[in-house]
């Protein structure tokens, strides 16, 4: 079964709807739309406009034509395509928004330029990053967990916009002004139960890569460890980790 993204984020989904301001005749840029649930939650508000999602996942592209299909959405069209690049008009778009998908841009010089090009004057722009590693307790003690020590990492992938000072350079540079990053700390869910949960985690790509540097009984081990790590995080609603994010306003 693949990664449910969109049920791993059910509780920092609400703050960041809150954030988008979205108008009815809003038109909106989904960057890194995945599999369409943010695109289309934003068709169904902007009425009298048009979304469009991007996404350079192909897979995940066409799982998010067949989620408009099938809930009847006419305003929302969706492409694959890399934002950093991808020659979008000038001024085309009132909000540019993403929900962690602009972390991982090769160029985020680049990128974030292109996407202030594509943005109106007085346009905005509205996306949710995660804070640093060691703040969220699915990345950084998930893989101290299964090690067995606290190791410092580098915040890096899809960390890259986690200090407030560089993002803000970033985007002011990329020309978006008023930037504002504000912290939301809810939990990710991974699972129904602990077996469910194991399951999604051992579906990352960290995780499986921090459990390859270990042969044999020692493997068993960090294995272990990371089973009593998820257990540890089980509640009633579920398995839960502790997660912290930004989530980043500006205008154009």
């Amino acid at each position: 079964m693949a990664f449910d993204y969109d049920a791993e984020l059910r509780h920092l989904d609400p703050p960041f709807r809150t954030a988008l301001e979205l108008r009815g005749a809003d038109r909106v840029l989904d960057v890194g739309c995945g599999a369409g649930r943010t695109t289309c939650d934003a068709a169904g508000v902007a009425v009298d406009g048009a979304v469009l999602g991007v996404d350079v996942s192909a897979t995940r592209v066409d799982e998010a034509r067949g989620r408009a299909a099938a809930e009847g959405l006419r305003n929302v069209a969706f492409e694959v395509a890399d934002a950093q690049t991808h020659p979008f008009g000038d001024g085309e778009f009132d909000l540019v928004m993403s929900r962690f998908g602009t972390m991982f841009f090769a160029d985020p010089a680049a990128a974030f330029a292109n996407l202030a090009r594509a943005t109106r004057p007085g346009g905005r722009l509205a996306m949710i990053v995660w804070q640093g590693r060691a703040a969220n307790a699915w990345a950084g003690p998930l893989l101290d967990a299964v090690a067995g020590e606290v190791r410092t990492r580098p915040d890096d992938g899809a960390f890259s916009l986690a200090v407030p000072e560089a993002t803000r350079a970033l985007l002011a540079a990329a020309g978006y002004g008023g930037v504002e990053l504000t912290g939301v700390a809810r939990p990710v869910w991974y699972g129904a139960g602990t077996d469910a949960a194991l399951a999604a985690v051992l579906q990352l790509s960290e995780p499986r890569a921090e459990l390859a540097r270990f042969d044999g009984d020692e493997r068993a081990r960090a294995h272990e460890r990371l089973r009593d790590h998820v257990a540890a995080h089980a509640t009633p609603d579920g398995v839960l980790f502790d997660a912290r994010a930004w989530i980043v306003r500006a205008e154009r």
